[in-house]
């Protein structure tokens, strides 16, 4: 008898085990130190000496605008990353797939947006690997780009991110579209910023009211500036690299 239940317990172990190992995903070791005197920090710009900035777009919640920021985006030959919720996802799975199709980075904004920081290991976990299932499921795609819902992290919080096959990524340049002051105070922020600069992160946000309205004369105006965009994916560092305390990204090579 007492065999039999340490036969079943062993077996429920390796069951457990098999479940919580599910949610982990790494297709790459991520070995790079993101530690800074003992914090841990995420990927806010990086240091390159081309003239290269990121577009990026936060989907958590409305969807009026997302085809329109996409013709948009064609129109201009330019490609972006955009951060989704597992709301989002499930919400707008057309648009998810639309977003792959036409070039754009996938990124993760976890399950449902919440303060990851007061989250334990096992609910962070969840709340990234949930989205990444479902975006895998719909389109193939293993994700690998991470930004915390309200910009909320902690060591943990990174460190809980670089162990699921995540570089857990920031900005540099808050366009505070989601402030709603207007098209030309969205231009102005972005263009005039004290951050702009090679290797910028810019945060805006489908759903937002005068994004989309504001989108064109941004992309041109950067480009006048000589800008090049390119996704998140194409600017950052996958390795050899080391963050400053400013959270920018810089090459070890």
């Amino acid at each position: 008898m007492l065999k039999k239940r340490i036969g079943l317990m062993l077996a429920w172990m390796g069951v457990a085990a098999l479940v919580a190992g599910a949610f982990r995903y790494a297709p790459e070791v991520i070995s790079v130190s993101t530690s800074v005197d003992g914090r841990e920090l995420p990927i806010y710009c990086v240091d390159t000496e081309e003239p290269k900035i990121a577009l990026s777009f936060d989907a958590a919640w409305g969807n009026e605008d997302t085809q329109k920021i996409l013709e948009i985006l064609e129109k201009n030959d330019v490609k972006v990353t955009f951060f989704m919720t597992g709301g989002w996802v499930e919400a707008y799975p057309d648009d998810v797939k639309a977003i792959q199709a036409a070039g754009h980075d996938l990124g993760n904004h976890s399950e449902n947006h919440k303060n990851m920081s007061q989250l334990s290991d096992e609910e962070k976990t969840s709340e990234l690997m949930s989205v990444h299932n479902k975006v895998k499921e719909l389109t193939g795609v293993d994700m690998q780009l991470f930004r915390p819902p309200y910009g909320d992290y902690d060591n943990d919080v990174v460190l809980n991110a670089t162990a699921n096959g995540y570089y857990t990524i920031q900005w540099s340049v808050d366009s505070l579209d989601w402030k709603d002051y207007g098209v030309d105070a969205i231009v102005e922020t972005v263009c005039e910023h004290k951050a702009l600069g090679n290797g910028a992160i810019i945060l805006c946000h489908n759903g937002a009211k005068y994004t989309a309205e504001a989108l064109d004369t941004l992309i041109t105006t950067l480009k006048s500036k000589g800008y090049e965009f390119v996704p998140i994916s194409q600017l950052i560092y996958k390795d050899n690299y080391h963050m400053d305390h400013t959270g920018k990204q810089i090459s070890d090579n």
